[in-house]
Order: structure tokens, then C-alpha cells, then sequence
């Protein structure tokens, strides 16, 4: 194998590198297909059994609870036994929940079956995440991350735009269960893939002698607790998500009720909006790179600059304009609002040790998914009974503005926390 070809940590072949990248890809795209498809079906089912604003929120926001409760444990058993296995499992579970759905006779029967999809997706973004940043060097760690999360937007344009549409000529339930099936045959092949044998948790105790030792409970706690940059990464995740979140769920009611449009050209323009991600995760991933190489810190500078660009284009759009003006500024929004992803996932990595990265991640999906995803739905719901959908829109540029300033806090620290992570190399499965 020409080592010029294969990532620096491990020896694994471009051909099953990127083997596993396509399968990690295409099961986050139907991770979002799944999980947010409800958003287009939302006023089918609000109509046929009367639910307010506020129980629709519930159902995106059901989904983000249940990760939350269960992200943790399964990234401990992503991160200790195997992160293959473990991913084909969640997936069979998430797709076999879809389809439930489509069976469900009444709104609480409907919000426990979306639980099981976040139950079964609990532990699938530590465990893709874990798996690349093993896959790949450093310096081309943030564009891969960009380039594996553009399944989110593509998912979520899917879910959104076909989801209204399936609805609209065969029903809502329809939609649930055709939209489940692909996941569950890519979740089957990951089981056949090769992965990179578990990271002992080691640490050096006598770094003159290359003494090493196994880590205590309380080690284990210290890598998360004294590293400063982390938990800000963390932290500034909440505003980003929120307002992502709010955007996803929200944007198709928006239009429909301030323009007057249908709710599927409404889900479609959303869409189209979502889909830009496709543009800024790439690019985002591959500007944070490029200046990492010269200045580390830029992990984390990279998120504060796109996340306060983006609270401006969101004020000018929703506070300011409306019609096509008000769109066509929206599709900045499209850009900016992914491109913090790639280099803030990829700090969650690079700051703690190699054998943790899964919980890492996990902890962050806790923080972004209980403050942010779900109680974006909830919170934006309430408001808009109370307000109406336009006042509730409008305070979204707050939140991006907090993470901005978090971001920017956590930079400082960045570096340092760096230099204390144990280099260990990772070893490919026999």
C-alpha cells in the first residue's frame, strides 16, 4: 500500500477508507430523512387530529430527548466494544421505528414511536464521528467532517420536501414508511466493514521513560472537566443548533403563513434553503483546515466569525425584508448557518484522548440536543401561539450571537488543550 494514500494513524486501504465514509454518509442521510420528514407532515396531522403548534413541536423535539437520554451510554459501547456493530444495530432500530409511524392510530402513540427513532440514533453521530477522525489525518479532519455532514442537509431537504409531497397524494402515514426502508439495507452492510480496533485508555505517567499507565475513573474525568476549549465548544453548539433546529422545523409554517403559499411549495423553498449546507459544510470544513495550518486556534475562530455572519443575515431577513428580497437574503443563511459544523465537531476530537472521542461527541449531542434541537420546536412553538410565527422568528439572531462569543472564548484555550491530549496510534481490526 503506498503510505502517501492512507491516513497517517493506521494502515487501512483508500479503498476501504472511503468504503467506510460512503456507508457512515448514507446512513446520516437517512438518519435525517427519518427524523425530520415529520416537519412537512406536521399540518396533515395537526389537521387530522386537531393539535396545536406546541404538540407539533413535540413530535421533532420527542426525537431529541431520547438521544439525549440514551447518547451517552451507547457512545460508552461505541467507544469500549465496537463502533460497527453498534452502528448497524441503532440504524436497524431507527428504520424498523419509521415505519412504525406509519401504523400509529393517535398523537401519543405517534410521539412513542418517534422516540424509538431517537433511541436508535442515539449513538450514531459519536460513533461516525469517533470512526473519521481515526480515518483521517488532521489536516484534512474538518473537510471530511464537512463532507460527511453534508448528508444532514441533504436528508433534511429530502425528508422535508418529499415528505409534503408523498403526503399530499397518498397521505402521511405513506410517507413514514417509504422513506425508512434504505436505511435499513446500508444499516446491514455495516456490518461487514472493517474498523480500527479499540483505543486503550492509557495514559503517560513518565513522559521521560514512555511510562505508561491505565486510566483511573477520575483521569477519565479530568479530560473532560480541565479542558477549557471543550466544554466552550460545547456550550456554543446550543445557540447554532437551536436556531437550526428552529429554521428546519419552523421555516415551512413561516412561509406558508406569511406568504399565503401552499404548505408543499412552502416545504420546497425550505428545502432549497437546506441544501446550501451543501455549499457551506465543504467550504467551511476546508477554509478551517487551510487555516489551521497556520494558526491552530482557527478551530475554533473559524465557528465565532460564520456564526455571528449568520445571526446578521437572520436579522436583515426576518426583522427587515419580506418577499423575495427576504428569501433571496435567506439563502445566505443556507451557507453560513452549517459552516461551523465541520471545525467545532472536529475540536470535540482533537482536545481529549484518542480512546474517548465517541463519549466526547456524545457529551457534546447531549448539551446541543437538550438546550438546542429540542427545545427550538417547543420554545418557537409556544411563542408563535402566544405572538404569532413572525414575532417568534425573530429572536432567533440572539442565540447565534451568544455561540459567536463562546466560540471566540473557547479559541484561547485551544492550543493549549492541545498540546495535553496523549498521542496514541490507532490499529486497523485483523
Amino acid at each position: 500500500m503506498n503510505d502517501a494514500t492512507a491516513p497517517r494513524e493506521y494502515k487501512l486501504s483508500a479503498r476501504s477508507t472511503y468504503t467506510i465514509f460512503t456507508l457512515l454518509f448514507l446512513l446520516y442521510f437517512f438518519d435525517y430523512v427519518d427524523r425530520t420528514i415529520v416537519t412537512s407532515l406536521a399540518p396533515f396531522i395537526q389537521k387530522e387530529w386537531g393539535l396545536t403548534d406546541t404538540q407539533s413541536g413535540l413530535l421533532m423535539s420527542v426525537v431529541y430527548w431520547s438521544i439525549v437520554a440514551f447518547v451517552f451510554p451507547v457512545s460508552i459501547i461505541v467507544d469500549r466494544w465496537s463502533r460497527k456493530k453498534t452502528v448497524g444495530v441503532m440504524a436497524l432500530i431507527w428504520t424498523a421505528a419509521t415505519v412504525a409511524c406509519a401504523f400509529t392510530k393517535s398523537f401519543p402513540q405517534l410521539l412513542v414511536t418517534r422516540s424509538f427513532i431517537g433511541i436508535g440514533e442515539a449513538g450514531y453521530a459519536p460513533a461516525g464521528t469517533a470512526m473519521l477522525s481515526g480515518l483521517f489525518p488532521e489536516e484534512k479532519r474538518s473537510r471530511m467532517m464537512g463532507f460527511w455532514n453534508m448528508s444532514i442537509p441533504l436528508g433534511t431537504a429530502v425528508g422535508i420536501g418529499l415528505g409534503g409531497l408523498i403526503a399530499t397524494h397518498w397521505g402521511w402515514r405513506h410517507a413514514f414508511g417509504l422513506v425508512a426502508l434504505p436505511g435499513a439495507i446500508v444499516a446491514i452492510l455495516f456490518f461487514f466493514i472493517k474498523d480500527y480496533k479499540t483505543v486503550e485508555l492509557v495514559k503517560t505517567k513518565d513522559p521521560v521513560r514512555q511510562i505508561k499507565a491505565k486510566m483511573s475513573k477520575m483521569d477519565i474525568c479530568r479530560e473532560f472537566l480541565h479542558t477549557p476549549s471543550l466544554i466552550l465548544t460545547n456550550i456554543g453548539f446550543i445557540g447554532c443548533i437551536f436556531v437550526n433546529n428552529a429554521i428546519i422545523f419552523w421555516m415551512p409554517t413561516y412561509f406558508h403563513r406569511t406568504t399565503g403559499i401552499s404548505i408543499g411549495e412552502a416545504g420546497m423553498k425550505t428545502s432549497l434553503l437546506m441544501i446550501l449546507a451543501l455549499v457551506g459544510l465543504p467550504l467551511g470544513g476546508w477554509l478551517a483546515d487551510m487555516w489551521f495550518k497556520k494558526r491552530a486556534r482557527a478551530r475554533l475562530l473559524f465557528p465565532a466569525i460564520t456564526t455571528i455572519l449568520n445571526a446578521i443575515v437572520i436579522f436583515v431577513a426576518i426583522s427587515l425584508l419580506a418577499g423575495k428580497a427576504q428569501y433571496f437574503t435567506l439563502l445566505g443563511m443556507g451557507v453560513l448557518a452549517s459552516a461551523f459544523a465541520p471545525a467545532a465537531i472536529t475540536a470535540t476530537q482533537e482536545a481529549i484522548h484518542p480512546g474517548l472521542r465517541a463519549i466526547s461527541y456524545s457529551l457534546c449531542v447531549v448539551v446541543q440536543n437538550l438546550l438546542g434541537a429540542s427545545m427550538a420546536p417547543i420554545v418557537i412553538g409556544k411563542l408563535s401561539d402566544l405572538y404569532g410565527i413572525q414575532e417568534a422568528m425573530s429572536i432567533l439572531p440572539v442565540f447565534l450571537v451568544a455561540s459567536s462569543l463562546v466560540f471566540l472564548a473557547g479559541s484561547f484555550f485551544y492550543e493549549k488543550d492541545l498540546s495535553k491530549v496523549e498521542k496514541i496510534t490507532l490499529e486497523c481490526e485483523d
